[in-house]
């Protein structure tokens, strides 16, 4: 049997005429064939679009860069990371995403960056990101923003 590309958990695809033999001698029923299609280890997918999390460097991520991201059908694609990007921050592959089932071309592939903070530092890398850090006054929008939220909470709750 032929399963198309892009179908889904719950597709249901019918076979005219493979099921059982009718009763009396009459013709054969339709077999149904219910789809359920496994999680991948890489991609969670939505209808045509996958959702794909990729771990970027923290120096890619201030600085700005280029990282590789698989795509389902096994390549590789070059996504531009901008200068000052988030954990957090979606990014859109289009017509990387699965198949249409009914030949619509193909959904879109959404990288979510995750930020990874670096381990097991020499005491030389620790120096320099300390240096880097009383180099660093208005370079946390987010931090400030959510520090500036608290402070107003609190100066409510004393209200």
């Amino acid at each position: 049997m032929n399963i198309p590309p892009g179908v889904e958990t719950g597709t249901r695809i019918r076979l005219a005429g493979e099921g059982e033999a009718g009763m009396r001698g009459g013709p054969t029923g339709d077999l149904y064939i219910f789809i359920e299609v496994s999680d991948h280890n890489l991609f969670q997918r939505d209808g045509v679009n996958l959702f794909c999390r990729v771990p970027v460097p923290m120096v890619t991520a201030a600085l700005g860069g280029d990282v590789e991201v698989p795509t389902i059908d096994g390549g590789r694609s070059r996504v531009k990371v901008p200068a000052g990007s988030q954990s957090g921050r979606q990014m859109r592959l289009r017509s990387k995403g699965m198949p249409a089932l009914r030949g619509g071309g193909h959904g879109d592939m959404f990288i979510e960056m995750a930020v990874e903070t670096p381990v097991n530092l020499t005491s030389k890398q620790k120096s320099l990101l300390r240096e880097f850090e009383d180099l660093s006054e208005d370079n946390h929008p987010e931090a400030h923003s959510f520090f500036n939220k608290v402070k107003g909470f609190w100066d409510n709750m004393k209200s």
